[in-house]
C-alpha cells in the first residue's frame, strides 16, 4: 500500500471518529436526571478520547501526504480544506480541556465533518506545484493562516451554542429568523455534498472550450448539468482521444459569464442551493418545526457566561495568529512569488476585510461592551466572512489564487 493510499484511509478514519464523537458528545449534554452526572461525564470522556484518536489519524493523513508529495499538503482546495478541518479539531480539543464544555463538540465536530465532506468533492490527486507555490513560505504562510482561521472559527462555534440557548424560538423575531438562516446555510453545505454524489454516480460530464482573457484556448469540464458557461464557450466531444468542437448554437439557453467569474463554480453553487433547499424543506416537513427548535434542547445546561468567555478568548488568540499568517507571511510570500508585497488580488483583499472585521470585533468588545448576544452574532458573521473567502473567493472570482 502506497503512502497516498495510507493517507486517504487515515482521513476516512478521522471522518468516522468525528462522526461517532459527535453522537457521544450529544449523550454527554443530553438532559439527565439529577442523580446521573457521572454517566454524562463518562460520555464526555469517551467522546473526547475518540475525538483525539480522530485528530491523530487526521494528522497522520497530513504527514503521510506531505511525505508522498514532498511539500506541505495545502496547495489545492482538497488539501487546504482538509487541513483547515484538522486545525479546527485541534483548536476544539485544546478549548475543551481548558473549559470542559461538551456542548461545543456537538457544533465543532459537525462543522469539521461538513468541511471534510466539502473537501472530498474536489479532486484529491496530487500534482506538481505551480511556480508561485514553489517556496518554503507555502508551509509557513498557508498553515499559519489556516491555524488562525480555525481558532477564530471556535468563536463562531461558541456563538452558535450561545444563541441556541439565548434565542427565544417561541416568538417570531428578527433574531430567530437570522439564526434559522444560519442553520439553513449549514444545510446548503450538505446539499453540495448530496449534489456532488448524485451527479457523480450518474456519470455527468460535459466539456467545453473557450478563449480566455489572454487569448488562449482553454478546456473546461462540468461534472454537474450545465447552467452557466464561460462567455463564448463551445461544446466539444471526445473521440479517439481527440476533441471536436460543435456549433455554438447548441449552447443557446445557457447563461454566459465573463472570464472574471468561474462559471463551473457558479453551476456548482446553484445546484448546491437547489439540493440544500429541498433537503431543508424535507427536514422542516418531517420535524414540523424549525431546525433551531429541534436542536435547542441539547444546550439547556450550558453556562452562557462561560460560553461567551470562550468565544472572546478564541478571537484574542486567533486574531494575532491570523495576522501573522494571512497578512505578514502572505506579503512576504507575494514578494517572493510575484515581486510585490500587495496587489489587490481578490484573495488579498478579502484577507484584509477579514482582519479589519476581527479588529472591529475586539474594539467593540473592549471599548463598547458588546458581550453576550452581540458578541455571539459578531463571531458568526466573522466565520461567514472566513468561509466566503474559502469558498466564493477561491472558486467563483478569478485571481492569482485560482490555482487552488
Amino acid at each position: 500500500m502506497s503512502l497516498i493510499e495510507v493517507s486517504d484511509k487515515l482521513l476516512y478514519v478521522a471522518f468516522m471518529c468525528y462522526l461517532v464523537a459527535t453522537f457521544l458528545f450529544g449523550g454527554a449534554i443530553k438532559p439527565t436526571k439529577a442523580n446521573e452526572p457521572r454517566r454524562a461525564n463518562k460520555w464526555g470522556k469517551l467522546a473526547i478520547a475518540i475525538t483525539i484518536v480522530g485528530f491523530l489519524s487526521h494528522l497522520g493523513y497530513f504527514i503521510t501526504r506531505w511525505m508522498y508529495t514532498g511539500h506541505a499538503p495545502m496547495s489545492n482546495m482538497f488539501e487546504f480544506t482538509t487541513g483547515f478541518a484538522m486545525f479546527l479539531v485541534l483548536s476544539f480539543i485544546i478549548i475543551y480541556f481548558m473549559y470542559k464544555v461538551a456542548a461545543l463538540g456537538v457544533v465543532a465536530l459537525p462543522i469539521a465533518i461538513l468541511i471534510i465532506g466539502y473537501a472530498a468533492m474536489f479532486p484529491s490527486e496530487t500534482s506538481p506545484l505551480v511556480p508561485s507555490l514553489q517556496s518554503d513560505f507555502l508551509a509557513v504562510h498557508v498553515i499559519t493562516a489556516a491555524l488562525g482561521q480555525s481558532i477564530l472559527a471556535i468563536s463562531a462555534v461558541a456563538g452558535i451554542v450561545y444563541l441556541l440557548k439565548a434565542v427565544d424560538t417561541k416568538q417570531k423575531s428578527k433574531e430567530r429568523f437570522w439564526f434559522e438562516t444560519v442553520m439553513f446555510v449549514c444545510v446548503l453545505v450538505i446539499g453540495f455534498v448530496l449534489a456532488s454524489i448524485t451527479f457523480s454516480s450518474m456519470g455527468v460530464e460535459r466539456t467545453y472550450q473557450y478563449t480566455n482573457s489572454e487569448g488562449a484556448v482553454t478546456v473546461a469540464t462540468y461534472n454537474m448539468p450545465t447552467i452557466f458557461l464561460f462567455e463564448g464557450a463551445v461544446q466539444v466531444e471526445k473521440e479517439d482521444g481527440n476533441m471536436y468542437a460543435e456549433t455554438a448554437e447548441q449552447n443557446l439557453g445557457f447563461v454566459e459569464l465573463p472570464p472574471l467569474f468561474d462559471s463551473r463554480q457558479f453551476t456548482i453553487v446553484t445546484w448546491s442551493i437547489i439540493f440544500g433547499t429541498i433537503l431543508y424543506g424535507l427536514l422542516r416537513l418531517i420535524g414540523r418545526r424549525s431546525i433551531t427548535e429541534m436542536i435547542q434542547p441539547l444546550v439547556k445546561r450550558v453556562d452562557l457566561t462561560l460560553v461567551d468567555e470562550i468565544g472572546y478568548r478564541s478571537v484574542l488568540i486567533g486574531f494575532p495568529v491570523f495576522t501573522l499568517g494571512a497578512l505578514i507571511f502572505a506579503m512576504m510570500w507575494a514578494q517572493i512569488a510575484w515581486g510585490r508585497y500587495w496587489g489587490w488580488d481578490p484573495k488579498e483583499v478579502w484577507a484584509l476585510i477579514t482582519w479589519l472585521f476581527y479588529a472591529a470585533f475586539l474594539h467593540l468588545r473592549l471599548s463598547k461592551g458588546w458581550e453576550g448576544k452581540k458578541s455571539a452574532w459578531l463571531a458568526i458573521v466573522g466565520f461567514a466572512i472566513v468561509m466566503f473567502n474559502l469558498v466564493a473567493v477561491n472558486l467563483i472570482i478569478a485571481g492569482l489564487h485560482s490555482y487552488a
